[in-house]
């Protein structure tokens, strides 16, 4: 799997479009060069000091198992020694892959922290017994089960109770944009950033505001300029501080695009100042605004649905993984480049993130679209093409049934991608949606939805968008029940795949 962790493959996938990034907007120049970097093993002092812990904790219950077990001095010098390099690197590796330590650390919930170190020990675990099944029995050290009893629910309670909340205390977790940028405006900002839980992305101001001096933020624009804004940086909320007598009619349009574009926002949950009156459900206004959301709240369901996300990927993952020897090796021997591409898809809200594939196209496959645009055979901005003579043979069969999403499974347990959900989009595809069309990054992406189940290429791209928004409105367990399952006959005949 380190493979995927190196240079990305310049390759247009399925869904890759046929142009850049507008050069002319300067925002969403910066936002992009802001993004496409490569993501740390450990950012951030908490991190780093989980890492750290966790491989000394793993080398001394290595250690300590096999002085326990009487093995040590009599052990072969080159066998503890040996084995506890192998363990680290295995858990380096694999850390790597599912992003344990990276900059989403105190945002994962703690089901998602369980399932992360239970795959990392649980990797370790696996490789260690394979390697001692072929050592003489006086050089075989204890420490599969020691790793289990004792070393997982260590690093698992340190993790959850000691390295998290340290996290949260350095990490922010929510990109915020306030609109007005009065006394509301600056308040707003100054409790946000007290709060320590966001990372305020600027103010956009009222027509009748002030210019915003005294500001914890830098003013990007007027509320003219507000679609734009959205359209260029990833929003995970906006708050709307606007005072509703004189500015309601500006805070009314901010409300309906952030309805057209899915973004979640607040509103001041007082229109008017109040001495003693206080809230009878003070939690629910604990910051000021009233939240609201253009997915319907559905907590329990969400949760039972990254329970299942994390339980699938996991399994997954680890049946499928003489399948990934098999494709690797096919991939590696029949064409020039890496096995595996890493490419930056746009997630949830307009988060960027990188999707892993099976390498399917040549090296120079940007290079050769370019000279193919003419021949899109796709509406939008999708560029697609049934006979691409980018595809390498290899590519063409793992293309048709969808063996190269194989380890996009890895992005589910990371949690930036779900089992079902919408296709993650590139970026320069998002830079042309239409606005109703943004609404599809509402919602976390997914390996298979309603298109994949319709006719995947055989459908224009308007109606690969409304069937995104029937599934985003009418969201339910079952209905991503249905869909999986409608979705293995589609993979296993290749129906609609190019």
């Amino acid at each position: 799997m380190s493979s995927a962790s190196s240079s990305a493959a310049v390759e247009s996938p399925k869904s890759s479009s046929s142009s850049g990034l507008s050069s002319g907007n300067p925002l969403l120049v910066k936002v992009e060069e802001t993004t496409t970097d490569t993501p740390k093993l450990a950012p951030g002092i908490a991190a780093k000091m989980n890492l750290t812990v966790d491989l000394v904790l793993l080398a001394g219950v290595l250690t300590g198992s096999a002085w326990l077990g009487g093995q040590l001095p009599g052990n072969p010098g080159w066998a503890l020694p040996g084995l506890v390099v192998i363990a680290v690197l295995v858990w380096l590796i694999t850390g790597t892959a599912l992003c344990l330590y990276d900059s989403r650390f105190a945002e994962r919930s703690r089901l998602d922290h369980v399932a992360l170190v239970s795959v990392t020990t649980l990797a370790v675990v696996t490789v260690l017994a394979v390697v001692q099944l072929g050592l003489p029995d006086a050089a075989r050290v204890p420490g599969v089960a020691p790793l289990l009893v004792i070393f997982w629910p260590v690093a698992l309670m340190l993790r959850l109770f000691v390295f998290r909340h340290m996290a949260s205390q350095e990490a922010p977790m929510d990109e915020v944009l306030i609109v007005g940028t009065g006394a509301m405006g600056r308040y707003t900002g100054e409790d946000l950033l007290k709060r320590g839980r966001s990372t305020l992305l600027g103010y956009v101001r009222y027509h009748d505001d002030h210019a915003g001096d005294g500001l914890p933020a830098t003013v990007l624009g007027t509320v003219d300029d507000l679609e734009r804004i959205l359209r260029t940086m990833p929003v995970s909320e906006v708050f709307i501080a606007g005072q509703t007598l004189r500015q309601g009619e500006a805070m009314q349009a901010a409300i309906k695009l952030a309805e057209r574009f899915g973004v979640p926002f607040a509103l001041p949950a007082h229109s008017f100042r109040l001495d003693r009156a206080r809230p009878v459900d003070s939690a629910a206004v604990a910051d000021g605004y009233l939240h609201f959301a253009a997915v319907a709240p559905k907590p329990h369901q969400m949760a039972m649905k990254r329970l299942f996300d994390i339980a699938v990927s996991a399994v997954a993952i680890w049946m499928l993984l003489p399948v990934f020897a098999v494709v690797a090796a096919c991939i590696k021997l029949t064409s020039r480049g890496p096995i595996f591409f890493k490419q930056l898809r746009t997630g949830q809200h307009g988060k960027p993130f990188y999707m892993l594939k099976f390498r399917s196209m040549v090296v120079n496959a940007e290079e050769l679209k370019e000279k193919l645009a003419a021949m899109n055979e796709q509406s939008g901005p999708v560029f697609k093409m049934k006979n691409d003579p980018r595809i390498t043979g290899i590519g063409r069969f793992i293309r048709k049934f969808s063996i190269d999403e194989l380890p996009q499974f890895i992005n589910v347990l990371r949690g930036e991608m779900s089992i079902v959900g919408p296709r993650p989009p590139v970026p320069t595809e998002v830079a042309k949606y239409e606005t109703w069309q943004r609404r599809r990054l509402s919602v976390r992406p997914g390996l298979t939805c309603i298109w994949q189940v319709s006719g995947r290429n055989q459908i224009s791209f308007e109606e690969w968008m409304y069937l995104d928004m029937q599934y985003i409105d009418h969201w339910s367990l079952t209905s991503d029940l249905r869909l999986l399952l409608q979705t293995v006959p589609v993979v296993i005949t290749g129906r609609g795949a190019s």
